[in-house]
Parts: C-alpha cells; sequence; structure tokens
C-alpha cells in the first residue's frame, strides 16, 4: 500500500471541511495550534548565546504531538497547512523539526479561503517554509519574553506582587490613560450660536446659521454677546445674497481588513475584538451549511491588505448586475489602496462566494455568525459599486452687517448604499440645522421672512474616551501591533485590570495609571508609541529578509537592560514621610485593596498604613474646618466600596461616619436631606438623598442646582447623548424643558 501524506492544519475545525477537498492520499489532522513554546517557569532566551530560545514541547500537546508523529511514520511527506500568517509559519517550523519526515518532503500550503478552489491550487503548487517568516515571529517572541520576563518582577518589587507587563500591551494601556488625563485636565469654554428660521416665496421653511459678523467669522462667547447682535438684526431686511449648487459623492469604503472589521462590528454590532475574531474564524474554518457539508464562508480574517482578486471582483459584478442593475457598476472594478506597509499576501476580508446570501445561511449559523457574515458580504459588495450622488445647496442670506448660511442634500443616486452604509467613527458634532437638511428653491436678491431668532448655549467638549473599535484604530493608524494581535491586546488590558470597559466606553483603572506612571519614566523607549512603532517596523522588515533578528534584539536589549539597570536603582514611591515605629522612610506601594504606605525597612519592620479609607489606617485628605462632634478629632475623606464619604480620623477608635454631600437640597419637600454621589454594587454612580432610607430619593443622571426654566423646580439633570451632546432637562415627570449643546465645531 503506498504511503499517504500528511497534511497539518492548526484547528481542528478545518479538518473535516478541507479532507473533503481532497482525495484519499492525504490525510488532515490538527496541531491544535503551537506545540512547542518557551518555557513558562523561567526565561528561556540565552542572552549570552545570540538569544537563542529555548524551546520546549508544551505538556498539554504532548498527546496531540504524540498522535502526529505516529502519523508522519506512515507518510512519506507532510504539508504543513497551518494559517498563512508568520503564527501560521512558526507552527509549521515547530511541527517540521519534531516529526519524523525528510526535510526535503516538507511542503507549505497556503490558501486564503478554504473552498475547493483555493485548497486544489495550493496543493498543486505547493512552496516551503519561510524562514524569514519564522524569524520575524522568533524575534517577536523572544522580545515580548525579555520584557515580560524582566518587567514583571520588577512591578512585584516596587508597586504590588502579580503584576504583570507587556511589551505592546503597557503602551496601548499608556495611549487610555494619557487620554484620561487629557479630560482631567480639560477646561470648558463657553460658546454660543445663533439660528434664523426663515421662509422664502416656496416651502418649507428653512434654518440658517450665522457665520460672519461685518467680514469677520461670527465669534459669540456669551449670551451677552449674541443679544448684541440680535438687537442690531431687529427690523432689518433678509435677502438672498448668494445660491450654490452642485454635487456631492459619497464613495464606497474598502472591503474588510482585520482593523476595519473589528471596529465596525464593535459599532454596529457591538462586539469586542475578541468575539469578532472568534466569530470571524469560524466563519473561516468551516460551517455546516446543509447537504454540502463544513464550507468556509470567508476569506482569512487576519489581514490588512484591500486587494481583491479578479475573480472575485467579477462575482460581485455579476450579483450586482443581476439584483440591482448594470448601472450600479462602475466601468471597471474599482482598485483600493492598502496602507504603507500593509502585507499583500492575503486578499481583503470578503465572502468565499457572494453567490451564499446572508437569508439563505440564516438556519445554518448562529444569530452573531449570521450578523458578521452578513456585514462582511454587504461591505465587500458595496465597495464594488459606483459611490452615491447628493444634490447639494449651500445659500448664504444677508442681514444688516450679518452673513447666515443654510446648507442642504438630496441623494439623487444611491450607488453602493443600497446594500450598505458604513457607520461613522465618531459621531460628528454638527448642530441639528446644519445637518444634511432639505433648503427650499431660492433665487438671489430673494426677500426672505423672519420667523425667529434661536440663540443657543454650548460648551467645548473633551476628547472622548476610546472604545475598543476607536483604540484599535489609533494602534492601527499609529503602528501598533499588527491584525492578529489587536484582540489580544484589548482582551489583555482588560484582563490584567489596568482597563475596564463600561457600556463600550474604556476608562483607565487607578491601577492602569499607577503603572502607567512608574513605567514610563524608567522605560521611556518601551513606554513610547512611536519606538513601539518602529520595532514592529523592523519585524517586517526582518519578514522581508532586509533584517536580521538576533541584531535587532541585540540594539532593543542593549537599550533596555540600560533602563532595567537604573530602575532597579530606583525607589518610587517616596512620599517624605518617616516611620512612625522606626523612623525610616515611608513608601507608597500598591496591594489587594489599593494604595498603601508601608516601612522601606521592611521585613525588619512590618509597619503599613491604608490609603484608600477602608478603615485600616488614619492616612486621608483633612476636611479644613470639619471636626468629628463625637471626639473632637479631624474629619477626613475617603474612598469606600459605594463612593465617598467622611469618616472621623479617630478610627478605630471613633467609628463616626456621614455622607459627603453634593450641596445640594434633595428635591423630596421636607425631607430635608441633601444629594450624595453613590456607586451601585456594579460600580455605576448614582445620586441619592443623604437621609436613605428614610427619603428613597434617586437620580441616575447629575443633577445641576439650576432651576427649571419652564416648571420652577430647583434641580436639572444633564446626561451625555449617544451623539457626544450635552443634554439638559427637567428631571420632574411631566415637564418636557430641555437643552441640548454640541461639542466645539472647532
Amino acid at each position: 500500500m503506498a504511503k499517504r501524506s500528511l497534511v497539518v492544519v492548526e484547528s481542528p475545525t478545518k479538518v473535516k471541511t478541507i479532507q473533503k477537498y481532497l482525495d484519499s492520499t492525504y490525510i488532515v489532522k490538527a496541531s491544535m495550534g503551537h506545540v512547542r513554546d518557551l518555557p513558562k517557569s523561567r526565561l528561556g532566551v540565552d542572552v549570552k548565546k545570540g538569544f537563542k530560545p529555548e524551546y520546549r514541547i508544551l505538556p498539554a500537546k504532548r498527546r496531540v504531538l504524540d498522535e502526529l508523529k505516529k502519523a508522519a511514520e506512515r507518510a512519506e511527506a507532510l504539508y504543513v497547512a497551518t494559517d498563512p500568517d508568520r503564527e501560521g509559519e512558526a507552527i509549521g517550523w515547530h511541527l517540521a523539526q519534531e516529526l519524523p519526515v525528510n526535510g526535503r518532503k516538507v511542503y507549505r500550503v497556503m490558501f486564503n479561503e478554504i473552498t475547493a478552489r483555493a485548497i486544489k491550487a495550493a496543493f498543486k503548487s505547493p512552496g516551503r517554509i519561510d524562514q524569514r517568516k519564522v524569524d520575524a515571529q522568533q524575534a517577536r517572541r523572544v522580545l515580548d519574553r525579555l520584557v515580560g520576563y524582566n518587567l514583571s518582577p520588577l512591578l512585584w518589587k516596587k508597586v504590588q506582587r502579580g503584576l504583570s507587563a507587556g511589551r505592546v500591551q503597557s503602551v496601548a494601556v499608556r495611549v487610555v490613560a494619557d487620554r484620561e488625563r487629557e479630560i482631567q485636565a480639560f477646561v470648558s469654554v463657553e460658546y454660543w450660536s445663533l439660528h434664523a428660521r426663515l421662509r422664502g416665496q416656496n416651502p418649507p421653511e428653512f434654518v440658517a446659521t450665522l457665520k460672519e459678523v461685518r467680514g469677520e467669522k461670527a465669534d459669540l462667547p456669551s449670551e451677552a454677546a449674541v443679544q448684541v447682535v440680535v438687537a442690531a438684526l431687529g427690523g432689518k431686511r433678509w435677502i438672498v445674497k448668494a445660491v450654490n449648487r452642485g454635487e456631492r459623492k459619497r464613495n464606497p469604503a474598502p472591503p474588510f481588513i482585520t482593523s476595519t472589521l473589528q471596529q465596525e462590528a464593535g459599532r454596529k454590532l457591538h462586539f469586542s475584538p475578541k468575539k469578532t475574531m472568534l466569530l470571524a474564524q469560524q466563519l473561516y474554518e468551516g460551517i455546516e451549511v446543509g447537504a454540502e457539508g463544513p464550507i468556509g464562508l470567508i476569506t482569512y480574517m487576519r489581514t490588512d491588505s484591500v486587494r481583491v482578486s479578479e475573480e472575485a471582483q467579477a462575482e460581485a459584478r455579476r450579483w450586482v448586475s443581476g439584483r440591482l442593475g448594470a448601472e450600479y457598476l462602475p466601468a471597471s472594478p474599482p482598485g483600493y489602496r492598502s496602507k504603507k506597509g500593509a502585507e499583500d499576501a492575503h486578499e481583503a476580508i470578503r465572502p468565499s462566494d457572494v453567490s451564499k446570501e446572508p437569508k439563505a445561511l440564516a438556519r445554518s449559523l448562529t444569530r452573531d455568525q449570521l450578523a458578521l457574515y452578513r456585514l462582511i458580504w454587504e461591505r465587500f459588495l458595496a465597495s464594488q459599486m459606483l459611490p452615491a450622488i447628493y444634490d447639494t445647496v449651500t445659500v448664504d442670506i444677508k442681514a444688516d452687517d450679518c452673513l447666515f448660511r443654510a446648507q442642504g442634500s438630496t441623494l439623487r443616486f444611491p450607488g453602493f448604499m443600497a446594500v450598505y452604509v458604513e457607520s461613522r467613527a465618531e459621531p460628528e458634532a454638527v448642530p441639528e440645522d446644519e445637518a444634511e437638511a432639505v433648503v427650499p428653491s431660492l433665487a438671489v436678491g430673494e426677500a426672505l421672512t423672519l420667523l425667529g431668532l434661536d440663540p443657543k448655549q454650548h460648551f467645548t467638549q473633551p476628547p472622548s474616551r476610546y472604545t475598543e473599535a476607536s483604540l484599535v484604530k489609533l494602534l492601527e493608524d499609529r503602528g501598533i501591533g499588527r491584525p492578529s494581535t489587536y484582540a489580544q491586546i484589548m482582551s489583555t488590558i482588560q484582563e490584567r485590570g489596568y482597563v475596564r470597559r463600561e457600556k463600550g466606553t474604556l476608562y483607565p483603572t487607578e491601577l492602569g495609571l499607577h503603572v502607567t506612571d512608574f513605567l514610563v519614566p524608567l522605560f521611556p523607549g518601551i513606554m513610547d508609541v512611536e519606538f513601539t512603532a518602529q520595532l514592529e517596523e523592523t519585524l517586517d522588515k526582518i519578514e522581508e529578509g532586509e533584517a536580521s533578528w538576533t541584531t535587532t534584539i541585540q540594539r532593543f536589549y542593549k537599550r533596555f537592560e540600560k533602563e532595567l539597570r537604573e530602575a532597579g536603582k530606583q525607589e518610587p514611591g517616596a512620599t517624605g514621610q518617616a516611620c512612625p515605629q522606626c523612623g525610616s522612610p515611608l513608601l507608597e506601594r500598591w496591594g489587594r485593596y489599593g494604595r498603601f504606605l508601608a516601612c522601606s525597612g521592611y521585613p525588619d519592620c512590618k509597619y503599613t498604613q491604608d490609603l484608600n479609607g477602608n478603615g485600616r489606617g488614619r492616612n486621608a485628605e483633612v476636611i479644613p474646618g470639619e471636626v468629628c462632634e463625637q471626639c473632637g478629632k479631624p474629619m477626613v475623606l475617603k474612598d469606600g466600596r459605594y463612593g465617598k464619604f467622611i469618616a472621623c480620623q479617630g478610627y478605630p477608635e471613633c467609628k463616626n461616619t456621614k455622607p459627603l454631600t453634593l450641596g445640594i437640597p434633595c428635591p423630596e419637600g421636607g425631607c430635608g436631606g441633601q444629594l450624595v454621589e453613590r456607586r451601585s454594587r456594579r460600580g455605576k454612580v448614582y445620586y441619592a438623598c443623604s437621609n436613605y432610607p428614610r427619603c428613597k430619593f434617586i437620580l441616575w443622571q447629575r443633577p445641576i442646582p439650576e432651576p427649571c426654566p419652564k416648571c420652577g423646580v430647583p434641580l436639572l439633570v444633564e446626561r451625555y447623548t449617544r451623539g457626544k451632546k450635552l443634554l439638559r432637562h427637567c428631571f420632574r415627570d411631566g415637564c418636557d424643558y430641555k437643552q441640548e449643546t454640541e461639542a466645539s465645531p472647532a
């Protein structure tokens, strides 16, 4: 009996899908990912011998490897069919070294989609394992190990046991922390806008916005400034000065790459990057579709190239022509340019067969799988279609020394929007009257009737916190990480407790801020965004054969080792206070329950002092003029499980506490309490009466001590809408007063 060839893939899901496309001379098995890696118990990199990695068989993969060895003994050739990226190449290289197969009989097969066409083409022209890709993966793995195994013990010693740091993850945390500090330092500035409600000879009525005063850009910093303009406009004539009609095209977005798929799935489907990649992996590897069996529904999902094969473009054009009409197609298939440095080995993410419409797969896919497949399918088809076309109009209106402007647009031809519309990365803060509104037919010189002038108050807004989608976009734009790492970065920074996600928004935890503050001054290279991006570029050069992986690591380690030595000499957290027991300097540390002071003489002196207001210490912010009515000692501000509160500094001898109020009387008549900020068990902020439980008044939106202009109640509340607008409204049921302001257009 002739020997068969062994085909090794990474995932067991692929085995059945690929096996059905190959004849009986091939046997397909899965490696279940990596079979070798660096040891967990030690560094595993010989720094003195050219950074040689010490690979060990993973204990959990011994049985899998034994089965592969048995299969290899009966095979005459090995076909490595692992994922077409650096990790897949490295897995294949490790397998080739471990399996008993003649090296000359080891072949590499790669396919962008798991279809009969792609599989047969790959096996018809097999290649060899690319050592340059292997070297690039080894360089990344060794770099990450050098950083992690050296920084983590330092964090244990200087900050808190159990902490860990990563070469890319720590930079991602810094980005989130830096944004938080920008927000905290932001000072809001008031500004106003003025809007005229007008009527011409033809309906409908429309709104124009003040743009210029005496030929200069309108500057309205206060209500008083607005009223000056309003007064000057009294009784003035309103004349159409100019009418400009034009055309605007909206082009379709390119087909998905890894980062844009994660971003759009986050915005439209509210999927995390990790969930998006898990679902995409399932769609790529194969889904049971009725009698057809397992079918790979999309192309490879880790790519930064927007290239599309001519065959796929032709399929898309046939579908569009047949379903929508040839008028939706450009004369030739559109081409998209990948970003600089993108790997062009793989196509963009697209359906492997356009004829498999989402609605036809509804019974075969889970709800989430179907949602992601529909997103990919629609985006790809739209990318091959004509732009949408709008008719636009801009009208300039003269009134005294003021110039007002009205803008509008009407969709003339939907183009790609007949299939798919891309979501906006960040909702643009455009006043309602300047949105794409309908403007009536107007003529130059036409007199208009003023129906009313509406001043609006606005406040500049701080930069938005990152979402997972926007953070992935920033990492991609800045060259940090690669398509295969984005989802892992998002997961890692949250699992380590450095960043938390709340309603899709990322916040740095106090621990994340603390660790960032510790690492930035000591390791300016590792924590620098540009340096990290340059290192990623060097890894790409290794894959391209333009750089040596050992030389790259040597240069990095020379700088890192110096920073590591200097960091070991530092004693961060110095407070300038002396230990009350032994006189040694007190240091600020981070423990299981948060910040605390510890004696630098540890372990000889075990003095500690809590800094979190949890009742275990005496060091907290003293409230000026506040003394305990029970013992006369100062009252201090503390941070408890359900929010800030005031407690006696004499704890535990004196347990007197009281809530920290906002200085706003409770609107429940006669209770005599004041509003205080609280946190629910899940960490959500709310506002309640200090006389709880006697008074059960509660608000989930921030209270503002301003009377309602409409009904007179002494309290308004405010919140941010999904469009990043600040909405103030009356808290009383039955009153519809509200005031909306937008972010500064500057």
